[in-house]
């Protein structure tokens, strides 16, 4: 079938599915790191006590089967291996059919750990990843051209993420609809980098151009991404402008990245198209029925999307084939942060010698400016976000959270930057405060050198010892 390949893309596809792999190692070493405390057997939300309530139908994973801390490492230091193979260009190496199974087995891996990450993974980007990764693996390799179909299929998950973020914007915060959001979102976004100050500082008539351009990348442009070339390529380059303007204003995680590499498969790159062989044809048979069990699929994302009630980053089959997405539906005017400190005082008061625990990058001393992590995923310093938001967010976790400091749990105290006891020492009270941060003027920076000023709310969580039941915020 002529109308089946697209031998012009070829290098588009190369550029992607190695984009695509390094985002894939980026999330695996994420969960390697930073699983035990988070997950493990004596983890803040322990694998083994969700899959005893939830059955495999409901999340399928892997850890459904057999989970102990050890069996998870092996698992994502697995797919943090065979991201780098896939990164080299091992599926090249590999017959067609080969190639295709190589693919799915990062898919695989990562579902496995998302269907059992709780609220740690309740994340757009992780079902992005997924959805993405899944149809990556019928693109082809080397033997064959990339196959139409899936090209299309790659853009209709890229005019989903934009479309439907637009549109929960125009329909949730009126901020949106006045451009007045950005006047606090720099200030007040989940976790801010280290040029996130100067964004907050820009003019306010840059701002609402800021959010004037939003509009129309997020509601206009990806319509374009289904009209002929040029016309594509030029939709997806300014989305991938539009991408890198907020890799550089705050950390959220590799959902710009993943956003990029959707927008690297629509462009088309010139270059010598090497000869490949017909596609055979039970490869065009496999792909035109994925694809119709896709389209099949996004009637209740599409429906979703058009409603008046959108929700937000939700999988609506448990394999997170076809998801719906969107981001900062409201915007919060105001930056309250949890500020965790221990003391070694048997008898806790005001005036006893808090120490207070410094987290990698949430916001803390207001001396410190922020640093870039993105697209590493700090999970507890973005859940700490959510839990200064409102105290629900943190109530399955945060007692467990306090009862790990109490300890001095190595693996916890690994997810900080620093704490302030001794390993041999643990602290024999902790406690939780709330404070308003919000940014220094220039004024303010140049006489103090901070870039945050802190006020103090009221208490989150009282001061709390192991001996007695951890009381949840």
């Amino acid at each position: 079938m002529d109308w089946f390949s697209a031998p012009g893309y070829w290098l588009s596809r190369l550029v992607f599915q190695r984009a695509l792999a390094a985002v894939y190692l980026v999330a695996f070493l994420s969960a390697a790191l930073q699983f035990r405390a988070l997950l493990g057997e004596r983890g803040m939300l322990p694998i083994p006590r969700f899959t005893a309530r939830v059955r495999f139908r409901r999340a399928p994973s892997l850890f459904q089967l057999h989970y102990s801390d050890r069996f998870f490492a092996a698992c994502a230091w697995a797919g943090c291996a065979v991201s780098v193979a896939l990164l080299a260009g091992a599926d090249s190496a590999l017959p067609l059919w080969a190639g295709i199974l190589l693919w799915l087995v990062p898919w695989a891996l990562y579902l496995s750990i998302v269907n059992v990450g709780q609220t740690w993974y309740a994340f757009g980007w992780e079902s992005l990843l997924l959805e993405t990764g899944f149809l990556a693996a019928f693109l082809g390799n080397g033997e064959v051209a990339p196959p139409v179909v899936v090209l299309f299929l790659l853009r209709w998950i890229l005019f989903r993420v934009e479309f439907g973020a637009g549109l929960i914007k125009l329909r949730g915060d009126a901020c949106w609809r006045n451009l007045t959001c950005l006047y606090y979102h720099h200030e007040t976004q989940p976790m801010p980098g280290p040029l996130s100050w100067f964004f907050h500082h820009l003019p306010g008539p840059l701002h609402r151009a800021e959010a004037a351009a939003n509009h129309v990348t997020q509601l206009v442009v990806p319509v374009l991404l289904f009209t002929p070339q040029p016309v594509a390529s030029a939709a997806a380059a300014l989305m991938i402008v539009t991408q890198l303007w907020l890799v550089l204003s705050g950390n959220f995680s590799w959902l710009n990245w993943i956003t990029i590499v959707l927008a690297l498969s629509a462009l088309w790159l010139p270059g010598s198209v090497p000869s490949v062989r017909p596609a055979p044809l039970w490869y065009e048979v496999l792909v035109l029925a994925v694809a119709a069990l896709l389209l099949f699929l996004s009637y209740r994302p599409v429906v979703n999307m058009v409603s008046r009630r959108q929700v937000m980053n939700r999988s609506f089959d448990p394999l997170h084939l076809v998801n719906t997405y969107g981001a900062f539906g409201s915007v919060s005017r105001v930056r309250y942060e949890v500020v965790v400190e221990g003391t070694l005082d048997g008898s806790p008061r005001e005036d006893s010698d808090w120490r207070e625990y410094a987290f990698r990058g949430k916001p803390g001393d207001p001396r410190r400016w922020p640093r870039q992590f993105a697209p590493y995923h700090l999970r507890l310093d973005w859940l700490m976000w959510f839990a200064a938001l409102s105290p629900g967010y943190a109530g399955e976790w945060f007692g467990g959270l306090v009862e790990r400091l109490l300890e001095n749990d190595r693996d916890t105290l690994r997810l900080l930057r620093r704490s302030p006891f001794p390993p041999d020492t643990p602290p024999r009270y902790v406690r939780a405060r709330l404070f308003r941060y919000r940014y220094t003027s220039p004024r303010e920076w140049r006489e103090t050198g901070a870039c945050w000023e802190r006020t103090y709310v009221r208490e989150y969580l009282p001061p709390t010892r192991l001996a007695g039941a951890v009381h949840r915020p």
